[in-house]
């Protein structure tokens, strides 16, 4: 996301007002990306949906499509990372002409695997009718592509655009679910598929418009000896773990309710958890500002002294320099962050009660609030870590976050509802604590990991 950060950064040198505040608004929708989105155009569906007459088949697409969301980014999030460093390598080696054949080769991979999945599970829902399974299995494959054009489009520096394709896919989203509501649920989940595929489809005419090919398909991404797997296990175990609090809560049957085929929905949990990450807009606006351009710089700066054969002295002064402008970053998303948690905390109240949601569950949403908070900060570790290639660490933190998530959860519903959330929350807490602390250890010893580990 460098690109795109990059091209927000001239906003800001407007030194104005209005420059600050288009950068940032850009910045935090773009660096929240569908996955906040989706939360924002699914209930905006189900708000706008909801009537006496309509309300099971609401409830029914809205659980349909958590469920969607969440396969889509645990199962078919394996491409993500590992597609992201592969094209990143053929730009550092100027071979820009070999990134489209290798995207379409990952969606057509991303295809093939979650039909795959779609197809064994696809037994589960054998009461369902016919229709539901097949829209189903095709939002599946639909999202599960999305989550690949986004990461790409994300590097292009025509932000706007960008934007753009965001707010016309999630809008006719919208709009089709809401023409098509008479027809239940099926409806509620056409309309969707009809806005999402606009979405991909606008999405890949923007990448074959950027980049030129030679040659139609390749699938070079694969390559063990050019790509690393080990960036295929942090997608999946990342996203696993960030779901691992409510798939706890689904599954559990005195947490939970059946709502379609083998889909539960835990109302006691779901609400406060996906309202609470709508807070995260700031903290990702500044997280794609400072940590993806201005950290960019540094770290090019430092490589690039290593690579030219730059005296230790300047290579010395660099690292300072980027550790500085880490340090800050991270002073500054906490500072913004921290003031969006407090302010939400404070009004959790009203913000419940605009969303028709109880005020019941203040204590729970503040919970969360301050967890995926915490969890912006986390990414900012991990993309410090990723520029520094230590994969492997992000791995074992990423394992140990999930395995947490899951233990704490589950010690959370043993002792009780008032323990509800503390689970995500502390688990997300150490994980970031831990991180930190392995982050400094790396940064403290940059110069010699670079020169004497090197194989």
């Amino acid at each position: 996301m460098a690109g795109i950060g990059f091209e927000l950064r001239k906003l800001l040198r407007k030194d104005s007002y209005l420059g600050m505040i288009q950068a940032y608004g850009y910045a935090g929708i773009i660096g929240s990306g569908p996955w906040v989105l989706s939360i924002v155009g699914v209930m905006s569906i189900g708000v706008l949906s909801s009537n006496a007459d309509s309300g099971d088949s609401v409830i029914s697409f809205l659980i349909s499509v958590t469920y969607l969301i969440g396969c889509s980014l645990i199962f078919g999030s394996w491409l993500q990372l590992m597609l992201t460093r592969y094209m990143s390598d053929l730009i550092f080696l100027e071979k820009q002409n070999e990134i489209l054949p290798n995207l379409l080769g990952a969606l057509l991979v991303t295809t093939v695997t979650s039909l795959l999945f779609g197809l064994l599970v696809w037994p589960f829902f054998a009461e369902e009718s016919l229709s539901y399974r097949l829209l189903m299995l095709s939002n599946l494959v639909i999202l599960s592509n999305i989550w690949i054009l986004v990461i790409m489009l994300s590097g292009l520096r025509a932000y706007q655009k960008v934007l753009g394709v965001f707010f016309l896919g999630y809008g006719l989203t919208v709009v089709f679910a809401l023409l098509l509501k008479s027809y239940g649920t099926i409806g509620l989940l056409l309309g969707f598929m009809l806005g999402q595929s606009v979405m991909m489809y606008v999405m890949l005419a923007l990448m074959v418009n950027e980049y030129e090919a030679t040659k139609l398909l390749c699938f070079d991404f694969l390559d063990k000896n050019k790509v690393f797997y080990s960036l295929a296990a942090i997608s999946v175990i990342y996203n696993l773990g960030v779901w691992m609090d409510k798939i706890v809560f689904w599954f559990n049957p005195l947490t939970s309710e059946a709502i379609i085929g083998p889909l539960r929905s835990a109302a006691i949990y779901d609400p406060p958890i996906f309202l609470a990450y709508l807070s995260t807009i700031p903290g990702m606006a500044v997280f794609l500002l400072r940590m993806e351009a201005d950290f960019v710089d540094k770290s090019e700066a430092f490589y690039g002294a290593i690579r030219g054969g730059a005296p230790l002295a300047k290579i010395r002064k660099l690292k300072y320099s980027m550790v500085e402008t880490v340090r800050l970053s991270f002073i500054e998303i906490f500072k913004v962050q921290g003031v969006t948690a407090i302010a939400l905390i404070y009004m959790a109240d009203d913000i419940l009660t605009l969303f028709h949601i109880s005020t019941n569950y203040s204590l729970l949403f503040s919970i969360d609030v301050a967890a995926v908070g915490v969890q912006v900060i986390l990414l900012g570790v991990f993309n410090v870590l990723f520029y520094l290639d230590k994969r492997y660490i992000i791995l074992g933190l990423c394992t140990f976050f999930a395995l947490a998530n899951l233990a704490l959860t589950l010690l959370s519903q043993y002792l009780g509802a008032s323990f509800y959330g503390y689970g995500f929350a502390i688990a997300i807490f150490i994980t970031t604590l831990a991180g930190f602390i392995l982050l400094d250890r790396k940064l403290l010893r940059l110069e010699y990991e670079t020169f004497m580990l090197q194989r």
